[in-house]
């Protein structure tokens, strides 16, 4: 039954031999070990972050009949304190799939693991290894195994190194978000994530995920604990240098007259995918055999001559498109 389940859940939502797709491009595929882990969970200092094909994806029935896929079964630890914990993705994926098809023929196309050195004959996933290349055709293996046994048990958990002050953290440095649920040790998880919102503060914490190690930062957020992992240091660029103007005080003020005129609440649930509404309306026109209409919704924004005009007549129309919900307010 289980084993059906978790078939259907990779059919669903296709995931090949431990990928996964996600948000921030086009066919971002998350490592294997951030989606497989130990259908059997056993309760041990030891966490069950998954290196492996062979692995079970961990599934939990949520309310709406759908499953989450647990990314992560190990430990948070500070000072002697250790809690128990699973991570599960905080975003699903909503992206539209399209597969690539010869246009003569309307077949699939399919992509082959080759051997270069075999006359381009097809190779079997179950025969496929990690090799790193120290001179020119020569490679040592690693297998899952390998990379265990350099892990400390340190590496295994997530142990926070310090606290910081959450308004310090850069968003630049945030990579992909976890909901953290506990398994065990259910007042102490409790009492870190009340402690944490009440001081706003975040835990700074590393591990080894797979193969790699991660900087984690671990939060409350309206009262659950989140853990995001963030790039190192050396992983964020310069920004790229721009040729400075000089800004007037006029320019200065009107600017932020303007910012101040378009201020307000970030509301997440106001900002929809309406472009994916539109490819998901121009599909369904195309399969009722319509022809895709072309889509006008908006002019294109004009070219800026002169930014003291543009500021200026931007004031006036987003003045007046206020206008009509301030005298409404006043009304009631």
């Amino acid at each position: 039954m289980e084993k059906q389940k978790l078939f259907n859940f990779s059919r669903r939502h296709k995931v090949p031999c431990g990928v996964f797709s996600c948000r921030y491009s086009s066919f971002c595929l998350l490592p294997f070990w951030l989606l497989y882990s130990h259908l059997s969970a056993s309760v041990n200092h030891e966490s069950n972050f998954v290196g492996g094909m062979n692995e079970n994806l961990a599934c939990a029935q949520t309310k709406t009949g759908g499953y989450m896929a647990y990314s992560y079964k190990g430990a948070i630890s500070f000072g002697l304190v250790y809690i128990p914990i699973t991570l599960s993705t905080c975003i699903k994926e909503n992206d539209i799939g399209f597969n690539m098809i010869d246009k003569k023929t309307m077949s699939r196309i399919k992509y082959k693991k080759t051997c270069v050195d075999c006359n381009e004959k097809e190779v079997k996933n179950e025969n496929i290894v990690k090799g790193y290349q120290y001179e020119k055709d020569k490679y040592v293996i690693f297998d899952d195994k390998d990379f265990e046994k350099i892990k400390s048990p340190k590496d295994k958990n997530i142990t926070i190194e310090r606290f910081v002050n959450l308004n310090e953290v850069d968003p630049i440095y945030f990579d992909k978000s976890y909901y953290v649920s506990p398994t065990g040790a259910d007042k102490a998880f409790l009492v870190l994530l009340s402690a944490m919102e009440k001081q706003k503060k975040a835990g700074i914490a590393k591990t080894v995920l797979g193969t790699k190690e991660t900087v984690i930062l671990i939060r409350a957020d309206q009262g659950n604990m989140i853990v995001n992992t963030l790039f190192f240091y050396d992983e964020v660029q310069v920004a790229p240098a721009y040729k400075k103007a000089t800004v007037t005080k006029q320019e200065l003020e009107l600017a932020k007259t303007l910012i101040n005129q378009m201020s307000g609440k970030f509301e997440p649930e106001n900002y929809k995918d309406e472009y994916s509404e539109k490819v998901r309306r121009a599909i369904k026109s195309k399969i009722s055999g319509n022809k895709i209409i072309t889509s006008h919704d908006e002019p294109a924004p004009a070219k800026v001559i002169n930014i003291m005009e543009a500021l200026k007549k931007s004031l006036k129309e987003n003045k007046t498109t206020k206008t009509p919900s301030k005298s409404k307010k006043a009304a009631n």
